[in-house]
């Protein structure tokens, strides 16, 4: 494994390297990640800055961390800071990034990605109290990904007990957004998985998923992508919620999203979302929850 400081599409960054993933993140804005994929391969994030904007905010795209709101996991302050300039540090196994302080309400949000081994990474995502009153909220960790031609993104849904069941969150537009509607063919309920296969309808769902994982399987870059985790049953998640995807439209990106447990923050106090990410060589089919479980070797 290598890190080392590079520039990324004209921007100062960090590049992490092994044999089997390469990540890059940017420290001019953010904190963002802006590419991951095979050593040598193509980006599997979207990376677009300029292109898709609100006001002053810029989606550019890749991984970024947000802090959700009790009541509202995306509210005004939620965008504040993500074009200011951030701080890093660079260790042996891995690197931090932390973004601008919000004045809005005084925190401030980063990541810390380490090698777990040489195609698993933990994406340590977290926002720090910087202000002298309590902050009450959570972590939203969201990748835009790249879908290819054919492909698939999983959930696993219940948790296999009897009486098992999950809640999902139907979105028919918000903000102006969203076309999928309620009955949306791209999005299908199976036995014990919920499995999208991007049509280019605007659409999202929130989702609860015991076992934490969203997985996205990558025919075109021949790879598998997923994120895990950890879910507490007894835990105030956003419309009790753990797990959310977003289809833009045309399929310009779709959006892997895990949310963590709101919590109140002591001044000076961290909130922590820890994330693993597998990449993993070829696609896979996802026929069942079990098919999910298997990318982390459980």
């Amino acid at each position: 494994m290598t890190i080392k400081e590079i520039s990324f599409d004209g921007l100062q960054a960090i590049e992490l390297l092994t044999d089997s993933v390469r990540l890059v993140a940017v420290t001019e804005f953010g904190p963002r990640v802006a590419f991951l994929g095979k050593p040598g391969g193509k980006n599997m994030l979207l990376w677009a800055p300029e292109k898709y904007t609100r006001g002053d905010w810029d989606l550019r795209g890749g991984h970024r961390v947000w802090a959700t709101t009790p009541g509202a996991d995306e509210c005004e302050d939620t965008y504040a800071v993500d074009n200011d300039a951030c701080e890093f540090q660079i260790g042996d196994d891995g690197f931090v990034v932390i973004g601008a302080e919000n004045p809005i309400n005084k925190t401030r949000r980063g990541f810390r990605i380490s090698m777990v081994k040489d195609t698993m990474l933990e994406v340590d995502n977290f926002v720090i109290n910087t202000g002298d009153m309590l902050y009450s909220g959570g972590l939203w960790a969201l990748t835009c990904t790249l879908p290819t031609k054919g492909a698939t993104y999983a959930v696993p849904v219940g948790d296999g007990s009897s009486w098992d069941n999950f809640n999902m969150i139907f979105f028919r537009e918000w903000a102006g957004h969203g076309k999928g509607g309620f009955n949306d063919p791209q999005i299908e309920i199976g036995t014990d998985l919920v499995t999208v296969k991007p049509a280019g309808n605007e659409n999202k769902r929130m989702l609860q998923s015991h076992a934490g994982i969203i997985a996205m399987s990558d025919p075109v870059n021949n790879a598998t992508f997923a994120k895990h985790v950890c879910y507490d049953p007894a835990g105030s998640y956003p419309l009790n919620t753990n797990i959310a995807f977003y289809v833009g439209p045309d399929n310009f990106m779709v959006e892997m999203e895990t949310m963590g447990p709101e919590e109140t923050i002591k001044p000076g106090a961290e909130l922590h979302h820890i994330e693993t990410w597998v990449l993993k060589d070829g696609a896979t089919e996802f026929t069942s929850a079990e098919t999910v479980h298997a990318l982390f070797g459980s």
